[in-house]
C-alpha cells in the first residue's frame, strides 16, 4: 500500500466515505488529514462540468466548452497521433476547470447499430477501439488528470440496460468485448475505470469477482480506481470485497453505514477496504488538477477540433468524380442540418460549445457560389410538400445539390435504443424528389452511426461525417471544395439492411437477459464469415487521390510493405492488416484486424511502412487453458484498403497447439458463420452451461432490482398506477415535439428501484422496500413507509 500510515490514521467511518460521493460530481474530503476531495466530470468528447443543479442525462447546462467530434467519428481517423493530440487540449480544458477525473472514453463495442449510444463508441472492432482510447487517454492524462475508461463490460444496449444481464461466453468476452478495455489499461495507462449498470452472466458489473478480481486486477495488473457509473452500485459491501472502490453519485450516507456495519460485524475484513482506500487516495493525489483558473485559448483549440473534424468524415462514393466542387459551381444547399448542426449526442456527453459553426454560413466563408438555402424537411416531422416544392425549385437551376441529411436529436441518445436503422421518411422523400430535377445529388449525413442507404442510388457522392463537433461544418466545407482531402475511413460496416446484422434476431434483450447468441461474429468478422454483400464495408473510405500498394515483406516481428500516391493531389492512406486462419482446429472469424499504419503521401511520393506482429496477432482464447493460444496452422496475412479491398497477401506457418474444444454439430452455426438462427442446444454448448431465463418472473414480487416499467404487468395498485404516469408524461412529450424529453422519461422507465435511493441520495433503501411492499399490495406497507421517512426525519 502506498498509503499505509495514512490509511492507519483515519478512523473506519472516514474510511467508508471515500468510498461513496460527497455529492453528484465530488468525493468527500477528509479535512483533519490533508485528504482533499475531488471532482468527477463527463467528458467522452468534451468537458461537461455542471456549474448549477446536476444531472446524468444532460438535461441541466454545463460550462462552456469544446466540443469535438464523437468517439464514432474520431475512430475514422484510425489516427493515434491525431487522438492523443485530441486529448491533451481536452484534458487541459478539464484540467484548467479543476476537474480530476474525465469520465471517458467509452470503448464498449458496437454490438448492433441500433443502440443509442453508439456515437460514443469507436468501433465494431475491438483492436481499433482500444488503440484509439488507449492513444485519448495518454493524451487526457498528459496533464497530470486521469480518464476514466467505460463501460465495463459487455453493455451493448440501453433498454434497461440497469438491470438487464449480458449472457455471453468466456469466450467472446475475452476475444470481443474485454480487448479495448485491456489496451486501455495496458498501453493509455487510464488509472480509473468505470464498471457498467448491467449484469454480465448474472452478476452486476461492479461486484463481478470475474471481471473485477480475476482479470482487471489479477491478469491486467490494473493498480488504478473502479468507480460504478452513477446509481449503478447494488451490494455496496460485495462490490468493495470484489474491487469496487467508489461508489458514485453520493448515497447520502447510507452504504457508508452499510460498510461500517459490514467491517464491525465481520462480515468484511477491513484490510479490503484499506486496500480500496489506498487506491482512491492514490487517485486523488496524483490527479489533483495543478493549473486550476489557467485560461486555454479558446480558438485554439476550437482550431484542433476543426483539425480533428476533417480527418473523421468519409468519403463513402464519388461517382464521376463530382467531389470537389469548384468555386464557379452554382451551389444550392439543401436540408435543415446545413442550416442548424447536429454535432452531437444527446445524454450525459453533452457539450455546450464554445462556438459553433454551420455549413451554410462555412461555405459562403470559403467561397463556394451558394446560390441559395432551403429547409426540406422539418426535423422529426412529417413529410411536407411545400418545403420538398420550395427545395426542389432551388435545385432545378443549381449545377449541384448538397443536401444534409441525418437523424435528428433525439434519434440518437443515452437510454434509449434506436427503433431502425432508416433515416427519417421525409428526409427520403425529399431525395427522391430532388433526384427527379437535378441528377448532381451530393449527400452529407448528420448522424453519429450506421445507417441503410439503399437510397445512395439517388446521389453520385455520400460523405458520412458523423457527428463532427463545433467545429465540423468548416472541416467539411474545406474537404468538399478541396481545400482537404478525405482520409476518414469506416470503423464500422454499413449492412444492406438492418436485418442482415448477425445479432437482429436476438436484440435487444427485452426483459431480464441479453443473449449474444452470435458470439464472436460482429460487424465484418461476421458478414465475411458468413459470405454476405454489404453496402460499405469495414475499412472503406475514398480520397481524391488513389494508392498503389507493392514489396510485401514479412518476418517475425513485422510485416512492412510500399504505398505510393499515383494520384495528383497530396493524400493519406489508412493501410490495414487482417489475419485471416487457416487452422483445422476451433472456429474462427475469417479475418481480423491485427494492425493498420496511416501515411501522408505528396503526388508522385512512395514510402516503406511496417505494422507490428506479436503472438496475440495469431492467438484465440482457450477456455480449457484459460490463456489465449496459437493453434498450429498456416495464417494468410492480408494487407488491404479495406477488409474487403485486399492488395497484398503472404501466408506464415506458426506451430502451437491443436486442441479444439468446439467438436459437434452442435457448434455448425459457429463453424460456418451462420448465426442468426442458433438453437437453444447450440447456445447452451457454447455457454457450457444453461440458459437463464430471458423473461422476467410474471408471478413473483417486484423486487429491489426490478425495474419500473416492469408495473406494466401489475394488474392494479401503486406499481401500475407509477408505470400508467411515467408511459402518459412520455406520451405527452412526443405530442409536444419534445423528442429529447420523452426519451429521458425511458431513463425513469428502466430505473431499477433501487435507482430511486442509488440516484438519489435523498430516499433509503428501507423507504424503497417499503414502497415496494405498496407495489406489491402487502399489508403494512405505507405505515413501513411512515416508519422510516419518520426515523430518516
Amino acid at each position: 500500500m502506498k498509503y499505509k500510515e495514512l490509511v492507519s490514521q483515519m478512523t473506519l467511518e472516514e474510511k467508508a466515505s471515500l468510498m461513496s460521493g460527497a455529492n453528484f460530481w465530488n468525493t468527500k474530503p477528509v479535512e483533519r488529514l490533508g485528504i482533499p476531495g475531488m471532482m468527477l466530470t463527463d467528458g467522452p468528447h468534451g468537458l461537461r462540468k455542471q456549474g448549477g443543479k446536476a444531472d446524468h442525462l444532460g438535461l441541466n447546462k454545463s460550462i462552456p466548452a469544446t466540443c469535438y467530434p464523437t468517439a464514432a467519428c474520431l475512430a475514422n481517423t484510425w489516427d493515434e497521433a491525431l487522438l492523443e493530440e485530441m486529448g491533451q487540449h481536452l484534458g487541459l480544458e478539464a484540467a484548467s476547470e479543476g476537474v480530476s477525473v474525465l469520465l471517458g472514453p467509452g470503448v464498449n463495442i458496437k454490438r448492433n447499430p441500433l443502440c443509442g449510444r453508439n456515437f460514443e463508441y469507436f468501433s465494431e472492432d475491438p483492436y481499433l477501439a482500444g488503440k484509439m482510447a488507449a492513444a485519448l487517454i495518454r493524451g487526457i492524462q498528459s496533464n497530470g488528470i486521469s480518464a476514466c475508461v467505460k463501460h465495463y463490460a459487455a453493455n451493448s444496449q440501453e433498454l434497461r440496460r440497469m438491470s438487464n444481464d449480458s449472457v455471453v461466453d468466456e469466450r467472446t468476452l475475452r476475444e470481443i468485448y474485454l480487448p479495448a478495455f485491456e489496451m486501455a489499461v495496458k498501453e493509455g495507462g487510464v488509472k480509473c475505470l468505470m464498471t457498467s449498470y448491467n449484469r454480465v452472466n448474472g452478476i452486476y458489473a461492479h461486484e463481478h469477482p470475474h471481471l473485477l478480481r480475476d482479470i482487471l486486477y489479477g491478469e491486467w495488473g490494473f493498480d488504478g480506481v473502479v468507480v460504478s457509473d452513477w446509481g449503478g452500485n447494488n451490494d455496496r459491501v460485495e462490490s468493495l470485497r470484489q474491487g469496487g472502490t467508489l461508489e458514485m453519485p453520493s448515497s447520502n450516507g447510507q452504504t457508508d453505514r452499510h460498510i461500517v456495519e459490514a467491517v464491525r460485524s465481520g462480515q468484511l475484513d477491513e484490510s479490503v477496504l484499506d486496500e480500496q482506500v489506498d487506491r482512491l487516495l492514490d487517485l486523488i493525489f496524483s490527479s489533483q488538477p495543478h493549473i486550476t483558473g489557467k485560461i486555454y485559448d479558446r480558438d485554439t483549440h476550437h482550431a484542433v477540433a476543426g483539425k480533428v473534424a476533417e480527418k473523421c468524415a468519409v468519403l463513402l462514393k464519388n461517382e464521376d468524380n463530382i467531389l470537389p466542387l469548384t468555386k464557379q459551381q452554382q451551389i444550392a444547399v439543401i436540408g435543415d442540418f446545413a442550416r442548424v448542426p447536429r454535432y452531437q449526442g444527446a445524454g450525459s456527453s453533452k457539450i455546450n460549445p464554445t462556438k459553433l459553426d454551420c455549413a451554410l454560413d462555412a461555405l459562403k466563408a470559403i467561397g463556394a457560389n451558394v446560390s441559395g438555402f432551403a429547409p426540406g424537411f422539418r426535423r422529426g416531422g412529417k413529410e411536407d410538400p411545400t418545403l420538398i416544392h420550395q427545395a426542389c425549385n432551388l435545385a432545378r437551376n443549381a449545377d449541384v445539390v448538397l443536401l444534409w441529411l441525418g437523424l435528428d436529436e433525439g434519434g440518437e441518445a443515452e437510454g434509449i435504443d434506436r427503433e431502425n436503422m432508416r433515416l427519417p421518411g421525409n428526409q427520403i422523400a425529399l431525395l427522391h424528389a430532388l433526384a427527379e430535377v437535378n441528377s448532381n445529388i451530393v449527400v452529407v449525413l448528420s448522424c453519429g452511426c450506421a445507417v441503410e442507404m439503399s437510397w445512395d442510388a439517388q446521389a453520385k457522392a455520400v460523405i458520412h461525417g458523423y457527428l463532427g463537433g463545433q467545429a465540423g461544418a468548416p472541416a467539411m466545407a474545406k474537404l468538399l471544395l478541396g481545400e482537404g482531402n478525405f482520409c476518414g475511413k469506416l470503423s464500422e460496416t454499413v449492412p444492406l439492411c438492418y436485418e442482415d446484422i448477425s445479432s437482429a434476431p436476438y436484440y435487444p434483450g427485452r426483459e431480464a437477459t441479453s443473449e449474444y447468441r452470435e458470439g464472436l461474429y460482429v460487424g465484418y468478422r461476421y458478414f465475411d464469415t458468413a459470405g454476405k454483400e454489404v453496402k460499405y464495408p469495414f475499412g472503406h473510405g475514398l480520397s481524391y487521390t488513389s494508392f498503389e500498394y507493392s514489396d510485401l515483406r514479412v518476418d517475425d516481428a513485422q510485416v512492412s510493405f510500399r504505398i505510393r500516391n499515383t494520384g495528383s493531389v497530396a493524400g493519406e492512406e489508412i493501410a490495414q492488416l487482417y489475419i485471416h486462419p487457416k487452422t483445422e482446429g476451433t472456429f474462427r472469424p475469417a479475418q481480423e484486424l491485427k494492425g493498420f499504419v496511416k501515411v501522408s503521401l505528396a503526388p508522385g511520393e512512395e514510402q516503406d511502412v511496417s505494422i507490428e506482429l506479436n503472438d496475440r496477432s495469431f492467438a484465440a482464447w482457450s477456455i480449457r487453458e484459460n490463456n489465449w493460444i496459437i493453434e498450429s496452422g498456416s495464417y494468410e496475412l492480408r494487407i488491404g484498403a479495406s477488409s474487403r479491398d485486399i492488395r497484398l497477401t503472404a501466408e506464415v506457418r506458426k506451430d502451437g497447439t491443436s486442441s479444439n474444444l468446439y467438436e459437434g454439430e452442435v457448434f455448425a452455426p459457429y463453424y460456418s458463420g451462420q448465426v442468426q438462427c442458433v438453437s437453444d442446444e447450440s447456445f447452451a454448448a457454447l455457454l457450457g452451461h444453461p440458459i437463464p431465463n430471458p423473461k422476467w418472473d410474471r408471478s413473483a414480487p417486484i423486487g429491489f432490482n426490478d425495474t419500473l416499467s416492469q408495473g406494466q404487468y401489475l394488474s392494479a395498485g401503486l406499481g401500475k398506477h407509477i408505470y400508467n404516469l411515467i408511459s402518459f408524461i412520455r406520451k405527452l412529450f412526443f405530442a409536444m415535439g419534445k423528442k429529447e424529453l420523452g426519451n429521458n422519461v425511458m431513463f425513469v422507465m428502466n430505473l431499477p428501484w433501487r435507482g430511486l435511493a442509488r440516484m438519489s441520495g435523498v430516499i433509503t433503501d428501507e423507504q424503497v422496500l417499503a414502497l415496494l411492499s405498496m407495489v406489491n399490495r402487502e399489508k403494512g406497507g405505507f405505515l413501513k413507509l411512515l416508519k422510516h421517512t419518520f426515523k430518516k426525519q
